[in-house]
Formats: structure tokens, C-alpha cells, sequence
């Protein structure tokens, strides 16, 4: 039996008119990185969100460790989001903190640590990601790719078992991007976390994953290795991998204006 840690089920979720999610399965084997692809405004960012339990789906249900999230007492809500966290898309730093206390932020509030506990496992984190002896440092003395790095520290520094991604490279220049992917990569390797990214940039789906799924009009309508992916024969599919302005995708939406 494969070790799924993370399922949705048929799940559902509009915004006063607008379908976002028209009935998505999704399955994550534990230990994995999953690659979510798809066109921007697609509901990527809004999957996320339902499985980390920031959003309640309108119907359906999402499981993470066989558990239904929004079954789950008060005490094992707490305790789930201790094994999960998320990288923001922009990284979503706190400019008035510096960077040690952006690191160490969820420790602070949530787990009253301090001192030298809190300094190592800031430091543990920051190391991790290539940036050791900056934690005195403020936000806006940090450059795209840092910024991104310190999110990256942020998540790990709790030692969570999954770490999901919102769009990692968005905004950043090749050789920045290429970094950040095999920072991913290597902190999958090195801390066996599952993982979920989600990006439209195939260059980086192909260099992260284990598996890619495509979300394409609330649905995942296709799902297998890079290689599988880039032999595809599903149109749609195939011309999403491709950057092709003529295709199923492009048809549909003439359909609509």
C-alpha cells in the first residue's frame, strides 16, 4: 500500500461566483517532491492554502496523516501545524524584525523559546540555506535572493515534515532561480521532507520534482514523472509545458470573452 501523507478528496471552493477548485484529488506519497503546474490565477496558490488549513473547502475534504484537517480537536490542530509549513510567494518577511527574529518567529510566539536554544536553532536554519552570521540583519538589507533564502530558514526552523512552496523563483532572474531550485532540491535530500511546489516555470518543475501534476480549470488533469510530463501527449498539457500560444488552453479562453 502506497504511504500517502497528504490527499484531497473531490474538494470544492469558489469566491462569491468564481469556481476555483471543481472537484481536485490530489495524492502526495510521504518523503516526495510534488510539482503543482499551471497557468497563473489557476487556484495553485488557493490548493496550498486549503492544505496547510488556511482555507476550509466548500465541499470535500483534504487528509494529511490519514486525518481529515478539519476534523481535527483544537490540540491536534496545534500539533499539525508544528509538522507543516509554508513559503510564502514574496517570502512574506517582517520588515520591523530582523532577520534572526524572522527565522525564529514561530519558536517566539508559539513556543516560548529563547537564548541560547533559540540562537542555535536560528542559526542551524540560516546555515542550511547559505546564509550563516547574518541573522543582526534587516529585511530591506537583503536582496531578492536572500530574502527568499531567509523564508526557506523560516519554514525549516520549526523542523517541520512538510514544506510547501508558492511560486519560489517568481520575480527572480535565471541564475538566482536556478539557486533557489537547488536549495529545494538539497533540503529535501538533506532533512526527508515532503514537499509540495507549486510554479509555472517548467525549467524549475523539471529540476525539483519527483512527480508533476497539472492544474488546469479546478482539476489535476494529468500527473506523472518530469519525463512523463515532457512526453506528453495530453493537448493541454502539452502546450502549458511548451509556452505555445495556440492550443486547447488558448481555444477556451476565446470561448469566454
Amino acid at each position: 500500500m502506497e504511504d500517502y501523507i497528504i490527499e484531497l478528496r473531490n474538494v470544492y471552493k469558489s469566491f462569491n461566483s468564481q469556481k476555483v477548485l471543481r472537484g481536485c484529488n490530489l495524492k502526495v506519497k510521504r518523503g516526495s517532491t510534488l510539482v503543482v503546474i499551471g497557468r497563473s490565477g489557476c487556484g495553485k496558490s488557493v490548493m496550498l492554502k486549503h492544505i496547510i488549513r488556511l482555507i476550509r473547502p466548500d465541499s470535500g475534504n483534504v487528509f494529511v496523516y490519514g486525518k481529515d484537517i478539519w476534523q481535527l480537536t483544537r490540540k491536534e490542530a496545534q500539533e499539525f501545524h508544528k509538522k507543516i509549513n509554508m513559503v510564502f510567494q514574496g517570502g512574506a518577511l517582517f520588515d520591523s524584525l530582523t532577520v534572526g527574529e524572522n527565522v525564529g518567529f514561530e519558536l517566539i510566539e508559539h513556543e516560548n523559546m529563547s537564548g541560547d536554544a533559540l540562537y542555535e536553532r536560528v542559526e542551524e536554519a540560516l546555515s542550511l540555506v547559505g546564509l550563516s552570521g547574518i541573522a543582526s540583519l534587516m529585511p530591506s538589507e537583503l536582496s531578492g535572493g536572500m530574502k527568499k533564502r531567509v523564508a526557506l530558514a523560516r519554514a525549516i526552523c520549526t523542523r517541520p515534515e512538510i514544506i510547501l512552496y508558492d511560486e519560489p523563483t517568481t520575480g527572480m532572474d535565471p541564475i538566482t532561480a536556478d539557486s533557489i531550485n537547488e536549495l529545494i532540491r538539497g533540503l529535501h535530500d538533506k532533512l526527508k521532507v515532503t514537499s509540495i511546489v507549486v510554479t509555472h516555470d517548467m525549467k524549475s518543475a523539471y529540476k525539483i520534482a519527483d512527480r508533476i501534476a497539472m492544474l488546469y480549470q479546478g482539476q489535476i488533469i494529468a500527473e506523472g514523472t518530469p519525463q512523463e510530463i515532457q512526453n506528453t501527449e495530453h493537448p493541454i498539457v502539452y502546450q502549458f509545458i511548451n509556452g505555445l500560444s495556440e492550443g486547447p488552453i488558448t481555444e477556451t479562453v476565446e470561448q469566454f470573452r
